[in-house]
């Protein structure tokens, strides 16, 4: 089982209360919008990261991280990109790979907007964890954590960080 601590748009700023957080789980992931990898840099000190890049990030983040990330976890195929949109409106490009992937679990950021939703049309699972830096409309910083436990993606929680300003 893999305890998981899902994270989208810090744009630079990283919550101290994340840190409380992040030692709870096994891995932590990023949807993009990191800002200064120095976000990134503070978090792989005390677990191992996954991300992609954002459209704001400089050539730091595009050299270090992909845009699309598409790996196994457990026996769960994730994919997490930045922009994706959500079920019946993801981008074309998002569309494609999903189409192609067959992932079990679709990760996407860029909107601030916390959502879990199951697609039954591809069967699978969109996170968009929200925002979690200081920057956007978003009025609350949220995160979510859960288990990926061999083919199930379980124990979902969202978690509240508190207001964005």
């Amino acid at each position: 089982m893999q305890k998981i601590l899902l994270i989208s748009d810090t744009h630079s700023y990283l919550d101290e209360k994340l840190f409380k957080y992040i030692q709870t789980v096994d891995e932590v992931w990023h949807a993009g919008d990191i800002g200064d990898i120095k976000v990134c840099t503070e978090i792989e000190k005390l677990k191992p990261l996954k991300a992609v890049y954002g459209n704001i990030d400089g050539q730091d983040a595009r050299i270090r991280y992909p845009e699309n990330n598409i790996f196994m976890c457990e026996k769960v195929k994730v994919f997490i990109t930045h922009i994706g949109g959500y079920p019946n409106r993801y981008n074309l490009e998002a569309k494609k790979i999903i189409e192609q992937e067959k992932p079990n679990l679709f990760i996407c950021g860029h909107s601030h907007i916390l959502k879990i939703m199951f697609d039954k049309k591809y069967n699978l699972l969109h996170l968009n964890p929200g925002a979690c830096g200081i920057h956007g409309f978003h009025q609350v910083k949220t995160i979510l954590r859960f288990n990926i436990d061999g083919a199930d993606i379980k124990n979902m929680e969202i978690i509240e960080l508190g207001k964005r300003a």
